[in-house]
């Protein structure tokens, strides 16, 4: 193992026993390293690489500290990578979000609050079959996004958000493309939060299941 693998284990297994919580600083690095048994250098690339994870924030002049380790922020580094996707990866990204997103649906209808689903219906209400592609997939991303946060799993959350990206400019070419495409996404939504509002967590999974399907086999045949 690579020294500089090794450190970021050790300050990674800091963290785990709690000797290092979320906010706290680190000790001085000569104390750290020596701690460690590691020289400075192998210390300082650890921070580095544990800095562009959001592990680690480095405070000029103050110090160097463990972040929140809240499920957004270290999720910032994996939506970073899917930026970079290929166009013929989109259809992995729907595939992964035909598992998560189901699941996510089903556990916001056991705990959605009122409040939730009033927003949902306002999002459902703005959406239009005769909106431009552009703004109706802006309201479908924040569709998605609240249940989402409605499943109440903040890690899901970020996740599902992060990985609903590669898939906007295929969801654009549909709207453009597909005959009555629109329609039945605004459709769709409305009967996701008919379930959701019922309280039927298998329900909302079948609708959610149906929905994200229908934008993966359009994609597979359309190319």
């Amino acid at each position: 193992m690579a020294l500089t693998d090794g450190a970021i284990l050790n300050i990674k297994e800091m963290i785990l026993n709690g000797q290092l919580k979320p906010g706290d600083r680190l000790p001085r690095e000569a104390v750290l390293a020596e701690q460690l048994g590691l020289s400075r250098n192998s210390l300082r690339e650890a921070v580095r690489a544990l800095v562009l994870i959001n592990v680690l924030d480095v405070r000029q002049g103050d110090g160097t500290y463990v972040t929140s380790l809240e499920p957004d922020l270290l999720l910032d580094a994996l939506t970073f990578v899917v930026d970079f996707h290929r166009d013929d990866s989109v259809l992995e990204f729907l595939r992964v979000r035909r598992i998560l997103e189901p699941a996510a649906a089903s556990m916001a209808a056991l705990r959605v609050t009122v409040d939730e689903l009033a927003a949902l219906q306002i999002v459902v209400d703005a959406s239009s079959p005769e909106s431009q592609p552009e703004e109706l997939l802006g309201l479908d991303i924040e569709f998605h996004r609240l249940i989402g946060v409605a499943s109440g799993n903040a890690v899901l959350a970020s996740l599902l958000e992060g990985l609903s990206a590669p898939t906007n400019r295929a969801r654009i070419w549909r709207g453009r493309t597909q005959a009555g495409a629109q329609e039945r996404t605004v459709r769709e939504h409305q009967l996701i939060l008919d379930s959701l509002a019922s309280g039927e967590p298998e329900l909302a999974h079948a609708a959610m299941v149906n929905h994200v399907a229908g934008v993966e086999n359009w994609l597979r045949l359309a190319r």
